[in-house]
């Protein structure tokens, strides 16, 4: 199995549900000394509590103020960071016979301006670690794999991860020339609390543990994009570049033979 090859010190926000508690619990267990976020404090302390590797620190991060002040909390006790994962996320679906910007605007919060505060935070940490270590840190965000394609019912959560990915990919133009790598991980459908809301099929749907071992993986490689599982995500990826019309028509395909669909995952 493979673990991340020496002790970093990871900040790694939506740590108390799928796919964010599996790997939570992968890194404290390989002796990381890790940060962890994410809203419910006695969840928190739980996963903490056996764990003289953890620092609990609590925070939404939609807040910006609060997501700042974990920074500074990070700064103070572990100096920099060698690493972030950025988590968190939600997941709601769309009728558009009755739009609803409210949703889009509580979909964006966590998916995107959360991770973008978090970013803000992160990044002299990074940059400190790189200082301080001479060794290159890692920015780290989970996207979807439905930022890959449009699909049904899909706007606001597939749009929030589309920005974000997209986002991602330019700022490690930026970031290169400081040091910095950035990894883009985009699950397809995993078994999570989020998931098993979903009312419509889920083909290739792996489990929290597998999700964690493909991104620890792909975060040792430093691989640009972390997706998986592979034969879902590479027919996914074809989808999103065939011609507009035909990407429809298949589109057009899942909503007849579902009623409706999505493509929500982590």
């Amino acid at each position: 199995m493979t673990t991340l090859q020496r002790p970093r010190r990871i900040w790694l926000t939506g740590a108390t549900s799928g796919i964010g508690l599996a790997l939570a619990e992968r890194l404290l267990a390989d002796g990381h000394r890790v940060a962890l976020s994410a809203r419910n404090v006695d969840k928190l302390n739980a996963l903490a509590a056996s764990s003289d590797n953890a620092l609990v620190v609590p925070l939404d991060v939609v807040d910006h103020s609060a997501v700042r002040a974990a920074g500074q909390r990070l700064e103070a006790q572990l100096g920099g960071l060698d690493m972030a994962i950025l988590n968190a996320g939600t997941c709601e679906y769309l009728d558009a016979r009755c739009f609803d910007v409210d949703l889009v605007e509580r979909v964006f919060a966590p998916n995107f301006f959360g991770a973008l505060y978090a970013m803000q935070a992160a990044l002299p940490l990074l940059r400190r670690a790189r200082d301080h270590d001479g060794i290159r840190p890692l920015l780290a965000a989970t996207s979807s794999a439905s930022a890959y394609v449009p699909l049904p019912r899909a706007e606001a959560y597939g749009a929030s991860k589309a920005a974000l990915s997209y986002f991602l990919e330019s700022l490690r133009l930026d970031l290169d020339g400081e040091g910095i790598d950035v990894s883009v991980i985009h699950p397809g459908f995993v078994k999570t609390p989020l998931t098993d809301r979903n009312d419509f099929p889920m083909p290739m749907r792996i489990s929290t543990e597998q999700a964690a071992a493909a991104i620890i993986k792909g975060l040792d490689r430093r691989q640009l994009d972390i997706h998986f599982p592979r034969r879902f995500t590479n027919l996914v990826r074809l989808m999103g570049i065939l011609p507009p019309r035909l990407r429809r028509r298949l589109g057009l395909r899942m909503v007849q033979a579902n009623g409706h669909s999505s493509g929500g995952d982590a």
